[in-house]
Order: structure tokens, then C-alpha cells, then sequence
């Protein structure tokens, strides 16, 4: 219960629409909180980490979208919005069921054309339809947002970069160290994306993505980490690449499942990857880490979680009979962030944009989220250029308003609105009346945090968990709210919900 204290629904356990406000992690999350810090930090990170007015600016985003655009939708009833759950990363027929994906895909993981045909349109909730409109907003808007507000700086940078320049005193303090030489990026640069053109060659038949859509992939990432790593340097906030990844090979090379996830990785996560490596090699420049030894820390690390994440998996999957089973209510596997995974793969690879979200699909008014991520920046920047006394202004940072939202699903309601509670009293409280403590103490604090959460983690499996001891009382509910995902349309029926005519 720790997770997710959903009092509204503990007023009223019997109504649909209080449980769909109250619910943290059904629901649009009105006054939720969770008192556990996986709660505060799993998604979007420590909120003490992020500049005050970041945090303004996921909140703001998170509550136009959550309490405004959400309801409006809802309520309308576009797309059919009542008759699913208000918040869902569920994949749904027509009538509210849940869509079964085995019927659609034949023995060699495509689209069944006819099967899918018989089944009909696949339909998405009302909150997972405007996630990925924002999602496309936010993408547009990540770019007109650098070239607009940091293009003279980034093209002045670059020129410099080719001429000498005065070198700051961390550039000076760190030049007595033999820096790391360029040829060594390229050779792992090369050799990785070798052995990834081999892999998907040599096994085609299981990843199903063609040599071009490897380098296709690196060409997406190498573009994109510029812009969205100016606004992770800023911000501490990193806008979501994975649904411009999704879209494209969806489009280029549809009904193809496991190839759009693997495309998502090398596109995708490769840009994160290479963000969280500068970040590494920025913490290291200020801490007078030698470029060798952080260099070699990163490779020898990332080679060493390759192996134990495999094998975790492996040894998960092989010891936890149905793990990720959310149709069992005694489990506590539940898997949210693989279940969006696999249901974006069904979505982008298997039935492809141009059925869901182009002139063959339900939601082809959402690509106007394309154009509204457009315009948004220069709204901000004329209004900037027009009132120049007015700093703020240049505070309003609409990639992260508009990708507030970006990680839900799987984040629920409760880990936004508790990080932005904690974000705001780190920010603005504590820091107003004690700002030398704080400054002194808040990464320190934030990093005991993360530190103690997971070593009870392992405490608690190591003593409870591996001798399946429980305890069995009313405190094991994590929310209280079993109407929350209870469709609103008349006469449609849902097992444990009440039946409106």
C-alpha cells in the first residue's frame, strides 16, 4: 500500500468514476501518493537531481495532460474512449474485450491478414492514444526547440571546434592526462555495428531485420543525440526517441514484429546509451577522473551487465512459472515495462502504423501532434524575442512540457505526482530556508536514497523472498481500486465491473 495511498477510492469503494480520479496506478491518480521511494524515483529519475524549473515544467505537462486533455477525451467519448479503461496500455477490440494477439500472427511471427480482418480494428485507451500524440509532439518539438534556442550556439561551437581555443580551468587541469584516442571510438563504432549486420543477416529468420535497417538505425541515433542530449544537459530530462524509431520501420517495413524491436533498440536505446556515456564522461571532467580510466570503466562495465542482464533474464524465465502473467492475482510479476514493449511491437511492428494511426487505421488525427510539437517553440521563442525582460519566458522548455507524460505507461499517476511533490519542496521549500545545507547535501541525500532502496531491496528477497514468506493482510492491496479500469459505455461488459444501461 505503500505504493500508491488511493484515498479517494477508500471513500468511495463502490464508484466507478471516483476510482477512475483516485486510483495511483488505474486512474488519473487526484491525490494519490506513495510513501516508498521506487514510487518517487523508478521512472523519471530523483526529482532532486532536477533543476526547480524542469520540475515546473513536468508538472505543468503532466497536469494539462492528465487532468485537462485526458478527461476532455474521455468524457467526449472519442474513439470510443468509454468503453475501455481511462488508462490502460492494454490492446482491446471494439467491444472492450481484450484483443487476442496469438489469433493474428502465423508460424512465422507476420500478420495474418485474414485473421486480423476477422477480429477487426485493435482499439488502445484513451490515455495510451494521447501518450504517443505527445510522443510525436514532443519529438518535433525537441528540434525546433535546439535550432531555435541553441542554433547560433551549437554552430559557433562547431566551428571552434576545428581552431584553437582558450581552454577553461577544467579543460587545463585535465590535459595532463593522455586523452582517450579517437580511433578507439570508431573501432568499437565499426565492430559493433558489424556484428549487428551479422547477427541480423546470419539469424533473419528470428530478428527479421534486414542489414539496412541496422544502419538505418545507427543513422537515427547518431541525429538524434545532439538535440535531445542539449535538453538532457539542461534539464535532466531526456525526451523518449523509441516512438519516431517505432513509426518509421512500422512504415518502411510493416507486419514484422521482432524486426521493429530490434530496430527500436539499435535506434532508440543506442541514442541512450551514448547520452548516459556523455554523461559519464561530463561527471569524470569535473571530478578529474582520467579520460583512460573512465573510458575503460565503461567499456569493461557495459561488457559485464551484457552477461548478468542476459542471464538474470534467463535464470527469471526459467525458475518463475508465468512470470509477467497479469491475468494471475497472486503474482507479484507483473512486468509493466515489458508489456508496453510488447504491445508497441504489436502495435508499430505487427499490425503497423499506417492500420492504427494512417488512412487504414482509427487514429490518424493523432499525427497532428506532429505539427502542434512544431509550432509550440516558436510560440515560446517569438513571445521570448517580444519580451526580453521577462526571463521565465526563456524557462518554458516545451520538449519536456510536452513529453511530460513520456514514460506513461508504464509509470502510473502515483510516480508522477509524488515526484512532483518531492521535486517542488527540494526545490523551492528547503531551498529558500536552508539553500547552504541543501546545496552541500541534496546529491548526497538523493544517492542514500537510491542506495538504501536497494540494498533493502535485497535484504527483503534474500530474507523473505527466497523462503516465500509473506504476509498476508489488508496492507497488501496496492491500491484499493478495483473499479478503476472499469469501462463507462452502456452494455458493455467486464468481468468484476458493474454494467451500465
Amino acid at each position: 500500500m505503500l505504493t500508491s495511498l488511493s484515498w479517494i477510492c477508500w471513500i468511495f469503494p463502490k464508484s466507478v468514476l471516483a476510482q477512475q480520479l483516485g486510483s495511483g496506478l488505474k486512474g488519473l491518480g487526484i491525490g494519490a501518493i506513495g510513501l516508498d521511494w521506487s514510487s518517487v524515483s523508478s521512472y523519471l529519475g530523483s526529482p532532486l537531481a532536477s533543476p526547480w524549473f524542469a520540475t515546473a515544467n513536468v508538472a505543468v505537462g503532466f497536469i494539462f495532460i492528465m487532468y485537462v486533455l485526458t478527461p476532455i477525451c474521455y468524457w467526449l467519448d472519442v474513439f470510443k474512449a468509454k468503453t475501455f479503461p481511462i488508462f490502460s496500455s492494454g490492446l482491446f477490440t471494439s467491444t472492450g474485450h481484450v484483443y487476442n494477439i496469438s489469433s493474428i500472427i502465423d508460424s512465422n511471427f507476420h500478420l495474418d491478414m485474414a485473421a486480423y480482418e476477422r477480429q477487426g480494428h485493435l482499439y488502445l485507451s484513451t490515455f495510451f492514444v494521447i501518450t504517443y500524440g505527445v510522443g510525436f509532439a514532443a519529438l518535433t518539438a525537441t528540434v525546433m526547440h535546439v535550432l531555435l534556442f541553441h542554433g547560433r550556439e551549437i554552430w559557433e561551437q562547431s566551428k571552434s571546434s576545428f581552431k584553437d581555443k582558450k581552454m577553461d580551468i577544467h579543460t587545463r587541469l585535465m590535459s595532463k592526462y593522455n586523452q582517450v584516442p579517437e580511433w578507439w571510438f570508431w573501432c568499437i563504432l565499426v565492430a559493433n555495428i558489424t556484428l549487428t549486420v551479422f547477427a541480423c543477416e546470419y539469424y533473419n529468420e528470428q530478428l527479421q531485420l534486414p542489414w539496412w535497417g541496422v544502419i538505418l538505425a545507427c543513422v537515427i541515433a547518431i541525429f538524434f543525440t545532439l538535440p535531445i542530449g542539449i535538453i538532457t544537459a539542461i534539464t535532466n530530462q531526456t525526451p523518449g526517441l523509441n516512438i519516431i524509431t517505432e513509426y518509421i520501420i512500422g512504415y518502411i517495413y510493416p507486419g514484422y514484429p521482432v524486426a521493429n524491436m530490434c530496430f527500436k533498440v539499435y535506434g532508440y536505446i543506442s541514442m541512450n546509451q551514448a547520452i548516459t556515456f556523455l554523461q559519464d564522461f561530463k561527471l569524470g571532467h569535473y571530478m578529474k577522473i582520467p579520460p583512460r580510466t573512465m573510458f575503460m570503466a565503461q567499456i569493461v562495465g557495459t561488457l559485464i551487465a551484457g552477461f548478468v542482464y542476459l542471464g538474470t533474464a534467463w535464470w527469471l524465465m526459467e525458475t518463475i512459472p508465468d512470470i509477467c502473467n497479469k491475468t494471475l492475482s497472486n503474482t507479484v510479476w507483473t512486468c509493466p515495462s515489458d508489456h508496453v514493449f510488447y504491445d508497441a511491437s504489436v502495435i508499430w511492428g505487427l499490425i503497423a502504423p499506417r492500420r492504427i494511426f494512417g488512412d487504414l487505421g482509427t487514429y490518424g488525427m493523432v499525427n497532428w501532434f506532429f505539427l502542434f510539437g512544431a509550432i509550440a517553440p516558436v510560440l515560446v521563442w517569438l513571445a521570448a524575442r517580444a519580451f526580453p525582460n521577462h526571463e521565465w519566458i526563456k524557462l518554458i522548455n516545451m520538449p519536456v512540457l510536452i513529453g511530460a507524460t513520456g514514460m506513461m505507461p508504464p509509470a502510473t499517476a502515483v510516480n508522477y505526482t509524488t515526484w512532483i511533490i518531492v521535486g517542488f519542496l527540494s526545490g523551492f521549500v528547503v531551498y529558500r530556508y536552508r539553500p547552504d545545507w541543501w546545496q552541500r547535501h541534496n546529491y548526497v541525500l538523493s544517492g542514500a536514497l537510491d542506495a538504501g532502496l536497494a540494498f533493502m531491496a535485497v535484504l527483503i528477497y534474500m530474507c523473505l523472498g527466497l523462503e516465500n514468506i509473506t504476509v498476508n493482510w489488508w496492507g497488501n492491496d496496492l491500491d484499493g481500486c478495483p473499479y478503476a479500469s472499469c469501462p463507462t459505455a452502456r452494455g458493455i461488459v467486464r468481468e468484476g465491473c458493474p454494467v451500465v444501461y
